[in-house]
């Protein structure tokens, strides 16, 4: 059975010719090291999208869409987007998201989701984000990734990714 949030996503991935590169898997692909595992690839190149509530307008969300290995700074979101970083609750999640937990994807979401691209992802030519629920991947180019999503550009609040300095 197809769940109604990967139609979404796949109908939204077709207007870029790129529905057919939806992978559903048997199994949950819900965490990092899930994905990382069904796919083949290493945890990193998981594009996680992390649901924080807008802190200048709470029925809101920013969607921040990550490196699987990257971690989110609290100072650098406060910041950037004004506030501390609270995430969306789960019973919210697909109200404000469209999508459910371990699906959260940039893609086919309400207008009042805001997704926001973290430098970690640059440094990968392909990332795979969850596809609409919690057992979906899909293969995207980092370079396509921002016009795919309809993103509102690119920030630097992640953590943990960046190689210790020499």
């Amino acid at each position: 059975m197809t769940d109604l949030t990967v139609d979404a996503a796949r109908a939204h991935l077709d207007r870029f010719g790129l529905g057919d590169r939806v992978i559903e898997f048997d199994e949950s692909s819900a965490t990092v090291e899930l994905a990382a595992a069904r796919l083949g690839t290493e945890p990193a190149r998981i594009a996680k999208t992390l649901a924080f509530v807008d802190p200048a307008d709470p029925a809101r969300a920013v969607l921040v869409v990550a490196a699987g290995d990257a971690r989110v700074q609290s100072g650098a979101f406060k910041r950037r987007f004004g506030g501390k970083a609270q995430m969306v609750s789960a019973d919210r999640l697909v109200e404000m998201t469209g999508h459910p937990m371990g699906g959260v994807c940039p893609f086919a979401n309400p207008g009042t989701a805001a997704v926001w691209l973290d430098e970690s992802l640059r440094r990968f030519e392909v990332v795979f984000p969850a596809a609409g629920t919690a057992s979906s991947a899909v293969r995207i180019e980092t370079a396509d990734l921002e016009r795919i999503a309809g993103a509102a550009g690119w920030v630097d609040v992640c953590k943990d990714w960046r190689p210790d300095p020499v």
